[in-house]
């Protein structure tokens, strides 16, 4: 049975905890858990509160059932040696921040029997952040945990009807999901696929990993990209890969933050601010996709975090978390990729795929300075389109590259190829171009499509 969110996110962890607690004679514990999760959820929403209620008398239920076998687990000496195996070996956990580190280390503790230390920090973390209310959940459980096992039968019934109400299964997905990124970390010197090369323009860099709830920020150098933080984060109700406008649904895709919304200027539904996101982008409209207002943004005051499938459409962070993320991006400069699962590569699978786009770039600039209209002209699609207030199509915009550079030597600086794949295989190339001679020049964003082996431009936009 997998009421409890201590005994779902930690198998095999509970029987070491019910050994540990055993010894506790505190006749008081089940009295105090009770008004702890009561007064936890009285700060939330009143769905939230009666997911953390339920919590606790879902983990009084489920340690009697436990402590009917006792007798026959402690014998079974191989029964607690793997649980606690486990728990020693596990891959080491994120040193996060914040809120989530320290319900981590709660859990950490949970795992190796230690469960009135877990105890102490859940009891501070609750105090500290009265709306939370998963930490409110787990203190909940750690206070029945304290209470010696009864005989009694468990209520099967009472157990069935929790494991059915969705506050209590929204609250173990989200405890599941956070411990399983957490747990499994990217591997050492890698990163997404997407991020083949960034220049150094772009100071910060974010992927959001549905599938495990997390949003990875990196800070980009002269070194490349380097994993600073990653936090827990909410999508769609209805998932992701939005297509049309109310579907519920978080847009898959590369993407730059156009904006920060003052959080004066918001409702307290958006927390401590708001990013919006370019969606739908060029390669969006080209496949018919609509909707819009997709923002990055925080919680109402009352709750410190959303359900994993929670949002319109929009990518939900706790409010402390969005307040860093708000101190690093910058506006046109962040690429945020939102993937259904990320895949991470090393730096030198980035570098193969970035020389091997970077020579289509070349080709590209080269038919330019060679005035080769009929040459150049290959590079683009017959569909098109230049942005500005009035859209221009391919052959005038092939006028005018002939006439801006033909005969000039051009140097292309600062960088960014972001690479995204699904049905088609796309790049977002954003650099800047400097004429010899010249001080200042233009800044272009691109967007290619792979057809037939080849790259081919659809969609342009002069930055600056």
């Amino acid at each position: 049975m997998a009421a409890s969110a201590l005994l779902l996110t930690t198998p095999g962890a509970a029987l070491a905890a019910n050994n540990s607690s055993s010894s506790s004679k505190s006749a008081n514990a089940k009295t105090s858990g009770t008004k702890a999760a009561k007064a936890g959820g009285s700060r939330a929403s009143a769905k939230e509160a009666r997911g953390a209620k339920a919590g606790s008398g879902a983990s009084k239920t489920q340690l009697q059932a436990k402590g009917k076998r006792s007798a026959v687990a402690a014998d079974n000496a191989s029964a607690t040696r793997p649980a606690r195996k486990t728990a020693r070996t596990a891959a080491p956990l994120q040193e996060a921040s914040g809120a989530e580190a320290r319900l981590i280390g709660v859990y950490e503790l949970f795992g190796r029997g230690k469960t009135r230390e877990a105890l102490a920090k859940a009891q501070t973390l609750v105090r500290d952040h009265p709306n939370f209310q998963l930490a409110q959940l787990v203190y909940g459980d750690l206070l029945a945990a304290q209470v010696p096992p009864s005989n009694a039968m468990p209520d099967t019934a009472g157990i069935a009807r929790l494991r059915g109400n969705p506050a209590m299964v929204e609250l173990h997905e989200e405890s599941r999901r956070r411990l399983q990124a957490l747990r499994e970390r990217p591997p050492a010197g890698t990163v997404p696929s997407q991020f083949l090369t960034l220049s150094t323009r772009s100071r910060f860099a974010i992927a959001v990993d549905a599938s495990r709830s997390r949003l990875y920020l990196f800070e980009n150098s002269d070194k490349g990209l380097k994993l600073v933080a990653d936090y827990y984060i909410s999508v769609g109700k209805s998932g992701t890969d939005k297509a049309v406008e109310g579907d519920a649904r978080t847009p898959l895709g590369v993407y730059y933050i156009t904006s920060s919304l003052d959080p004066r200027s918001l409702k307290d539904f958006y927390g401590a601010g708001a990013l919006p996101i370019n969606y739908p982008n060029p390669y969006d409209v080209r496949r018919g996709k609509t909707g819009s207002g997709i923002w990055l943004h925080g919680t109402p005051p009352q709750q410190f975090a959303r359900a994993p499938l929670a949002s319109d459409g929009c990518v939900v962070m706790a409010n402390p978390d969005l307040k860093q993320l708000l101190r690093k991006v910058q506006i046109g400069a962040t690429p945020v990729v939102t993937a259904r699962s990320l895949q991470w590569i090393s730096q030198p699978q980035a570098e193969k795929e970035t020389k091997k786009f970077a020579d289509s770039i070349t080709a590209w600039k080269d038919a330019r300075a060679s005035g080769n209209e009929a040459q150049l002209k290959k590079f683009y699609l017959p569909d098109f389109q230049r942005a500005s207030r009035k859209p221009v199509d391919a052959d005038a915009v092939l006028r005018d590259e002939l006439t801006y550079a033909q005969g000039k030597r051009v140097q292309i600086k600062d960088t960014s190829y972001l690479h995204w794949r699904d049905t088609e295989d796309t790049m977002v190339a954003t650099f800047g171009e400097v004429f010899e001679g010249e001080k200042n020049g233009r800044t272009r964003r691109q967007y290619w499509l792979r057809q037939g082996g080849e790259w081919k431009l659809f969609h342009e936009e002069i930055l600056g």
